[in-house]
């Protein structure tokens, strides 16, 4: 089966499908260029999201600290009241 082309008028790397009227981009540049690009945004997305979580882990640790710390706290203070008896 042969296929049959024809140029989109005003757009020299268009061909249209004469038998099912799809378009087809024949600058292969332009594409590549379009999926690199691509990969870099969904890159860069993972990259923000890992940081995000990494974040949320950061301050999740140092919510925990802080507990332990007050809990040390109290109780050294109740230690001083009670030898204060």
């Amino acid at each position: 089966m042969i296929k049959h082309y024809a140029k989109v008028e005003g757009h020299s790397h268009l061909l249209r499908d004469l038998e099912t009227n799809a378009i087809i981009n024949t600058d292969t540049f332009t594409s590549d260029h379009y999926s690199k690009l691509k990969h870099k945004r969904n890159s860069e997305k993972l990259k923000i999201e890992n940081l995000e979580n990494e974040l949320k882990s950061v301050r999740s640790d140092l919510d925990e600290i802080k507990t332990l710390l007050r809990g040390f706290l109290n109780e050294s203070r109740w230690n001083r009241t009670w030898y204060n008896w």
